[in-house]
């Protein structure tokens, strides 16, 4: 069981759902589409994660006023609250995690993970 899990669970949360709250940052994002690809989602199935966060009043879907058939996804205060809380619980448990290390080692594992998620998205999922 990944170590995120239980927090999600306790917050009623899927992995989806708190990737889509991390990901609406700052600026609203134009068009599922644009945020399933961002994401590493598939847009079919973006679309029931983003029904149940509208539902629960955790992002806005909202017409653009440049263009009235693309849709701006945003977070409202509740869904920056819930991403904050999540978020603040995870990195401790995470921390907890990472204190069973020795010093050493914990820096030479954060520097790794660094290295890895600055690799090009294609280098991880493929290109097949």
């Amino acid at each position: 069981m990944a170590a995120e899990q239980p927090v999600l669970a306790a917050h009623e949360l899927t992995m989806w759902g708190y990737v889509v709250l991390s990901h609406l940052r700052g600026t609203p994002t134009r068009t599922q589409a644009v945020l399933a690809d961002a994401i590493g989602a598939d847009r079919t199935r973006i679309i029931g994660v983003l029904d149940e966060l509208q539902q629960r009043g955790l992002i806005r879907r909202e017409a653009d006023p440049a263009d009235r058939r693309v849709r701006l996804l945003s977070l409202t205060a509740a869904g920056r609250r819930l991403r904050d809380t999540v978020s603040a619980e995870i990195q401790r448990n995470e921390e907890r995690l990472l204190a069973a290390l020795p010093a050493a080692d914990r820096r030479a594992l954060l520097r790794s993970l660094r290295v890895l998620a600055e690799l090009p998205r294609d280098r991880i999922v493929g290109t097949d």
